[in-house]
């Protein structure tokens, strides 16, 4: 048997117990609690907050750009 075959062996069967001890459930259940908690929370997805961003960003540009328009009507006055 090769050594790469025999590595190969090994780490399929460490995965297989690991796969069968209570690791596997307690990550199992600490993944749905997360997953919980998390649906419980009012959270975005990072799309959305780039969209936001965005947007903020267009709208901070139009308000300096408004108050310079506003700042030369009044020194016109």
């Amino acid at each position: 048997m090769k050594a790469q075959s025999m590595f190969e062996e090994f780490q399929k069967g460490i995965q297989d117990l690991i796969a069968q001890s209570p690791a596997a459930d307690i990550e199992k259940n600490v993944k749905a609690f997360m997953a919980q908690g998390f649906s419980k929370l009012d959270l975005v997805t990072r799309e959305e907050f780039d969209v936001q961003v965005a947007m903020v960003e267009k709208l901070r540009e139009r308000v300096v750009a408004l108050e310079a328009l506003v700042a030369e009507k009044l020194s016109d006055k």
